[in-house]
C-alpha cells in the first residue's frame, strides 16, 4: 500500500547532485556489507547441499566459483534491499542521513515496479561501465565515469534513473523536535 509523505499540493525541491552522490556513497558501503552477508549465507547453503567435506575439497582445489546462481542471488538481494526502503519509507539509510527521498510527484511512495525500473537502470549502467573497463582497460574511464555520473546527476532536477522510474528525488526538511 502506497504511503503518502506529504500533501499533493506541496512541492519539495529536487535533491542536489552533491546530496545524491553522498547518499549513493553511503549506501554503497552498506550494500557491500549486505552483499557480504548474502554471500556468506549462500556459501553456507551451498556447503550444506554439497556436503562440507566435498565443498572444502572443492574450495582448496579452486573449483568453487560464484557462477550465475550467486550473481542472481546478489542481484536479487540488493533489489530487495533497495526496493524495501524505497517503497516503505522512500529513503535508504544513506538517504536518511543526507535527507533526500524518492517519491512520486504527488508525494506518494514509489511502487515495487518503479523501484525495479530504477534499480535495473542503475545496474545496467554500472554493468556496462564495468564491461567496458574489462575490455577497454583504463581508457574506458574516459567514458564510464562520466556515464555513471550522468546516470545519477540531476538535469533540471531529474536524473536518468528518475525518468526511467517516473519518480523524483527530493530534499526533505529537517524534522523539528
Amino acid at each position: 500500500m502506497p504511503k503518502r509523505f506529504h500533501n499533493a499540493d506541496v512541492l519539495l525541491p529536487p535533491a542536489t547532485g552533491l546530496k545524491r552522490g553522498l547518499a549513493i556513497t553511503y549506501d554503497a558501503l552498506i550494500s557491500i556489507a549486505v552483499l557480504l552477508v548474502a554471500t556468506w549465507i549462500y556459501t553456507i547453503i551451498a556447503g550444506q547441499l554439497t556436503g562440507w567435506e566435498k565443498y572444502e575439497q572443492m574450495a582448496e582445489a579452486g573449483q568453487v566459483k560464484g557462477g550465475p546462481g550467486l550473481t542472481f542471488t546478489l542481484f536479487l538481494v540488493l533489489y530487495l534491499f533497495f526496493g524495501y526502503f524505497w517503497t516503505r519509507v522512500g529513503q535508504t539509510l544513506g538517504m536518511q542521513v543526507w535527507r533526500v527521498r524518492i517519491q512520486n510527484l504527488d508525494g506518494v511512495s514509489v511502487s515495487w515496479s518503479q523501484a525495479l525500473r530504477r534499480y535495473v537502470t542503475a545496474a545496467a549502467a554500472v554493468f556496462l561501465a564495468l564491461l567496458a573497463g574489462y575490455y577497454l582497460g583504463a581508457v574506458s574511464l574516459l567514458f564510464s565515469i562520466p556515464a555513471i555520473i550522468a546516470l545519477f546527476l540531476p538535469i533540471n532536477g531529474v536524473s536518468l534513473t528518475d525518468r526511467m522510474s517516473d519518480s523524483v528525488v527530493v530534499e526533505v526538511e529537517k524534522k523539528k523536535l
